[in-house]
């Protein structure tokens, strides 16, 4: 008898410098997502930690380590904090909108003036608008974009980008991909964490539990953004746990205190690129 979904083979990528973590080196287990399984495949390695890039689901396998930690919001029980309401006010005015998931020009430039403030040294700098259309349109899963613009001045012409964020319905969840913003805007601060915040609310609304944000490593400045939303769930060797109150007041203070984390709840996060290339 034929079993109907055949078992995915997984591959061990060779190490390679932290991107987090001065000194440490990283590796990835993956694997390739396809054929008519793949969201269900992407659904059931996602509870496990594994996180997905074009046509590819990977999770952290590194030697001696274990400083990537995997992440979600419980939405529904979910409670906006007073800065958090702030920032949900100050961008109220947004439109989003649910795109398919296919790449445009303008998207792209707004990713290029993200990278260029943001992450001036990441790998992402070298991508042209071929990677990019590869990023996002290579998906064997539910996904889409979901577009941030100012009001329409004429009711007619869209109004001003000013934020995007590839994301992955997953059947528990949403699975915040990869999210960018203007850096320029000085009129717009905090919008990387409105994105966060927006989709926790259309998460809740969806009828959705939780919205997954990756991985989060403790002493890595650039990940510390994303303990600010409570609860917080972590996945460890018993499986998902929530983390203790006391202990996310702890990260949350470290996180306040470290000005890098403020407003960059979009940054470079897990994804791989180069494996979904090669």
């Amino acid at each position: 008898m034929t079993a109907p979904v055949r078992f995915p083979r997984f591959f061990v990528t060779s190490p390679a410098p932290c991107p987090y973590l001065p000194g440490r080196s990283e590796r990835k287990v993956f694997t390739e997502l396809k054929g008519p399984h793949a969201d269900s495949l992407n659904d059931a390695l996602g509870r496990i930690g594994f996180r997905r890039s074009q046509t590819v689901a990977y999770r952290p396998s590194c030697i001696d380590c274990n400083a990537c930690v995997s992440v979600r919001v419980f939405a529904g029980e979910f409670v906006a904090s007073s800065s958090q309401k702030r920032t949900l006010k100050a961008h109220g005015d947004l439109i989003a909108t649910v795109c398919r998931p296919w790449s445009t020009s303008e998207q792209f430039d707004l990713l290029q003036r993200y990278l260029s403030v943001r992450h001036p040294e990441g790998g992402m700098t070298t991508m042209d608008e071929v990677d990019f259309a590869d990023m996002v349109e290579h998906t064997p899963v539910t996904s889409y974009v979901i577009e941030y613009r100012e009001p329409s001045a004429d009711g007619v012409v869209p109004g001003r980008l000013v934020g995007a964020c590839l994301t992955d319905r997953q059947c528990d969840g949403l699975s915040m991909i990869y999210s960018f913003y203007d850096p320029h805007y000085e009129g717009r601060q905090g919008l990387g964490n409105f994105i966060i915040l927006d989709h926790i609310r259309r998460a809740e609304e969806m009828g959705l539990a939780y919205v997954y944000l990756g991985y989060w490593v403790e002493g890595s400045p650039r990940m510390q953004y994303k303990v600010r939303y409570r609860p917080m769930e972590k996945l460890g060797r018993s499986g998902w746990e929530r983390i203790a109150p006391a202990d996310q007041d702890r990260l949350i203070a470290a996180a306040v205190a470290n000005p890098r984390s403020r407003d960059d709840a979009a940054g470079p996060k897990d994804g791989m690129p180069a494996i979904a290339k090669g």
